[in-house]
């Protein structure tokens, strides 16, 4: 898949990005050096409310936590593309490291985290397979199920 067609694939998906959410703190969401854009870490936020609130394992189900990833995930490309001058200057997807807060006896973070790995791999195609890391966690900011963070190559 060619970078160009980025924004192309995502009408395809019928996946308009959201609006970049706004810091809940003393940080920029996103930053460019060099040829990658790193991503703040960000929330299961859609239209300023969370997708999914509390622990995963407890309240939260595996299937509702892996919207919040996706969502989390959409906001994520939306900062990376609001500083890097477009979504279609985002290339590979290098690295895609997914906090989801958990209950003491709750081990499927990886499949949580999979809610965000797929939406960057169908966008994406090739270049939206990652490394990452998928991490159990008990709080979060918000008291949100999941956050996102993601590294970028930018196209030239």
């Amino acid at each position: 898949m060619s970078h160009q067609s980025i924004s192309q694939r995502l009408k395809e998906l019928g996946i308009t990005l959201p609006e970049p959410p706004k810091p809940l703190a003393s940080y920029v969401p996103a930053v460019t050096a060099g040829r990658y854009c790193y991503t703040s870490g960000q929330l299961p936020l859609r239209d300023g409310t969370l997708v999914a609130e509390g622990r995963v394992g407890d309240r939260v189900t595996i299937a509702e936590a892996q919207e919040a990833a996706r969502q989390s995930c959409l906001n994520a490309i939306a900062v990376a593309a609001q500083v890097a001058g477009g979504v279609d200057r985002l290339g590979r997807v290098v690295k895609v490291v997914g906090f989801v807060q958990s209950t003491e006896d709750f081990h499927q973070q990886p499949q949580v985290v999979n809610g965000a790995s797929n939406l960057l791999q169908e966008i994406f195609g090739d270049q939206g397979q990652h490394a990452r890391s998928a991490v159990g966690t008990n709080a979060l900011p918000m008291n949100a199920s999941v956050e996102i963070e993601i590294i970028f190559e930018l196209v030239e």
